[in-house]
């Protein structure tokens, strides 16, 4: 294969935020936090999604709204944030899709969802026949760490096209590495989504543990999070665990969805992976336990039912990590409550 040439220095330099025309698909949590980051930044953003009244609100803060992802081919780089691969296939080749108008395409596509491998690939051939190159780019984080600034990002893909974007990716998240050409992006991203449910079954667990053993959910957790075993995620997911509050920023079905990507690609491979195939059992059990719309942090309260465990909420404020904000109650560095 002919290695792709990466952009002069001095045109990587000049590259700016108000450089180029950017296009924006999809305004759900995610991409309606990320859309903002942008358009704070003085970005000339032009979006669509398909329910228009969600995206509306944006107009506030200069966006223009269009009604079919083909009104944005005029613009220089469309950055895509959808639920799944039949939704990602719909907005870019569908009839009314980003690429249904051959003679007139945007340069480059960023897709941040989280696709299948497959379908990415079959995208990406149409769209390198006809011009544009297209970078995956899945994020890491919720709406709440993307509001924060804090959002990670793999991007693979033609390298020159990472450098063009690079000047917006990094107004959008805190993290960009590039990790290659191609798809290799999206393997990261289904690796990543793995180590979230495992991750989160085994904080059920031993929250759930610690609980029955008289310790209170914040005393466990403050213990954890202070510890080398505490990182980002278990801090924000703090918050939900003590208040038990679900309200979803990524939901069960969401993460039963990756877990059979990460799934199929380990049978494609070869890999064993007996850790993500029980976790992915739990899982269903949490969607078939009616639960499957709320946050995938109810794995605690799946968890709690079958340890025969009733859970009450703990009103006390914790941190979750993603301000410099004290925990409710306690006194801040300089001795005064806030």
């Amino acid at each position: 294969m002919e290695k792709r040439k990466r952009l002069p220095e001095s045109e990587r330099a000049r590259v700016n935020v108000a450089d180029r025309k950017l296009g924006w698909i999809g305004t759900g949590r995610m991409g309606y936090a990320l859309a903002t980051r942008l358009l704070q930044r003085g970005c000339d953003l032009t979006v669509y999604n398909r329910t228009r009244a969600k995206a509306e609100p944006l107009a506030s803060l200069g966006a223009r709204i269009v009604d079919r992802p083909a009104d944005l081919a005029d613009r220089d780089i469309v950055i895509v944030s959808v639920a799944d691969s039949p939704d990602f296939a719909s907005v870019m080749t569908g009839p009314q899709g980003l690429l249904s108008d051959g003679s007139r395409v945007p340069r480059i596509v960023v897709d941040t969802s989280t696709v299948s491998i497959e379908v990415s690939k079959d995208i990406r051939a149409k769209a390198e026949r006809l011009g544009t190159a297209l970078l995956a780019a899945p994020v890491s984080g919720n709406a709440k760490v993307a509001k924060a600034g804090k959002l990670t990002m793999a991007v693979s893909g033609p390298r020159d096209a990472y450098d063009m974007s690079l000047s917006y990716l990094q107004v959008l998240g805190a993290s960009v590495v590039y990790v290659g050409e191609g798809d290799t992006a999206r393997l990261v991203k289904i690796c990543h989504n793995l180590v979230l449910g495992v991750v989160t079954q085994i904080l059920a667990e031993t929250t759930v543990l610690a609980e029955r053993g008289g310790i209170s959910r914040a005393d466990y957790l403050e213990f954890l999070n202070g510890s080398v075993m505490g990182s980002t995620f278990s801090r924000y997911k703090t918050p939900a665990f003590v208040n038990l509050d679900f309200t979803p920023t990524f939901t069960g079905h969401l993460l039963r969805k990756d877990f059979e990507l990460g799934l199929d690609q380990g049978r494609r491979m070869n890999v064993p992976m007996p850790v993500s195939a029980l976790v992915h059992q739990i899982v269903m059990n949490l969607i078939g336990s009616g639960m499957g719309d709320r946050d995938f942090a109810s794995l605690l309260e799946l968890e709690a039912r079958g340890a025969s465990l009733t859970l009450e909420p703990d009103s006390r404020k914790v941190p979750d990590g993603l301000t410099d904000e004290p925990a409710g109650g306690r006194p801040a560095e300089d001795g005064q409550p806030r």
